[in-house]
């Protein structure tokens, strides 16, 4: 997807107003010599951006404007070194729940919609988003915030809820107790807005069953406003992007070099008129493609496919490069095993060789020692790597209301 004129201009006024604000990627932009660009050639000789960097101007080393033009911050979550911290001005914040309230249009969502918003509140970008975004759209917000499922169900109930925003996690988790509890045909959920973390086609279609919605997959992350920057359309064919407020990219993660539109590889985010921290070509390590061509539901704005993973989310054993996705792939074929697992990788010191531990959930009237035989046998046929494999019942693992972990490497530890 190559830059269109007003996007050059854009993105040309981003870097004039990044220099003056002597902000640290304005020096940066400076430093390689950097000072505007006219072309589509111009714009890929910018040098990428990414978190390591932004955490090196922690704590507002990124801030390219005026602390009294700054009207609130966010922060990522700091889980693996400084956070990273992100000032937003009035416009920036206005143009998030514009994008916002965009997103739930596209997904059919209208003023009539009670939106109960599972995601936290505060520093995470997540929860204010959702609301900002209902409350621009002119629905009825329900901002309960992650936990207290009890109450989460009794509100569902008492105001029904038409629309649920969560994790896939936590939507999982609700389904769950739902079906558990017998309650469904109390339950008036029509849509699920559903953002955060990657999520398996099993995981998906049992959401969608139990809970009898249409789902919806929302786009974001702090760095870039938060999630609300694209979401899919009721024709399922990729999840657009509004190329109006950012540019998106593919590159090779290897070469750096952008793929051809339609090619699988790293998706790169360039804010066009973002005030309080503008990023060019700031690598997000999601791995996705841009759909050639136009969508059936006549929209004109670009296209993403699904987030198949991260490109920092490979882990590597026996030599073998791989991803959860693949792992989650794979259970999906096999027949009564959910969409939960867990993937343990340690290093026995006697044998010198690593080893990984594959822990699934699957329904009682299938086979464990079966499963885990199929399962042990698929990998090795299709990843090239022989996991021990343990087969626990349905619901043993545990659920989160977050992001679920799936991979722990005790070899790091």
């Amino acid at each position: 997807m190559k830059l269109n004129e007003n996007q050059i201009k854009l993105i040309d006024a981003q870097i004039k107003k990044l220099i003056a604000s002597e902000s640290f990627f304005g020096k940066m932009l400076k430093e390689h010599g950097i000072y505007g660009i006219e072309s589509q050639e111009d714009f890929e000789k910018i040098p990428f951006i990414d978190k390591a960097e932004l955490r090196d101007a922690y704590p507002l080393g990124i801030q390219a404007v005026p602390d009294e033009e700054v009207v609130r911050i966010h922060s990522s979550s700091g889980t693996t070194g400084k956070p990273v911290i992100i000032p937003y001005t009035k416009k920036d914040v206005d143009d998030w729940a514009e994008m916002f309230a965009r997103c739930y249009e596209t997904a059919g969502i209208t003023k009539k919609d009670r939106i109960q918003i599972t995601p936290g509140y505060g520093l995470w970008t997540a929860g204010i988003g959702f609301q900002a975004g209902c409350e621009r759209l002119g629905a009825m917000a329900v901002p309960m915030g992650p936990g207290n499922t009890e109450k989460q169900l009794q509100m569902m109930q008492d105001l029904e809820t038409t629309v649920i925003c969560a994790t896939s996690s936590y939507a999982l988790l609700l389904a769950e107790e739902i079906n558990k509890r017998g309650i469904r045909d109390k339950i008036k959920l029509t849509k699920g807005v559903i953002g955060s973390e990657r999520w398996s086609d099993k995981k998906r279609e049992y959401i969608a069953r139990e809970l009898g919605i249409e789902l919806y997959d929302i786009y974001g992350l702090t760095e870039i406003y938060g999630p609300g920057i694209g979401i899919n359309c009721d024709k399922q064919t990729g999840m657009h992007y509004w190329d109006d407020f950012i540019y998106i990219e593919i590159i090779d993660p290897a070469t750096g070099k952008t793929v051809e539109d339609g090619v699988e590889g790293e998706i790169v985010i360039t804010t066009l008129v973002k005030e309080g921290a503008p990023l060019i070509r700031f690598r997000t390590h999601d791995i996705s493609r841009i759909i050639p061509g136009k969508c059936p539901c006549g929209r004109e704005y670009p296209r993403l496919d699904v987030i198949k993973g991260r490109s920092d989310d490979m882990f590597k054993v026996h030599g073998v490069n791989m991803f959860p996705s693949q792992v989650e792939e794979l259970l999906g074929r096999i027949d009564g095993v959910s969409s939960e697992y867990k993937i343990d990788i340690a290093h026995d010191d006697e044998k010198n060789r690593d080893i990984i531990m594959l822990t699934v959930e699957a329904e009682g009237r299938v086979s464990f020692d079966d499963t885990a035989l199929k399962i042990k046998n698929l990998l090795k046929q299709v990843v090239g790597v022989t996991p021990k494999v343990v087969v626990v019942p349905v619901g043993t693992l545990p659920r989160s209301e977050k992001k679920t972990k799936r991979v722990f490497d005790h070899r790091e530890e």
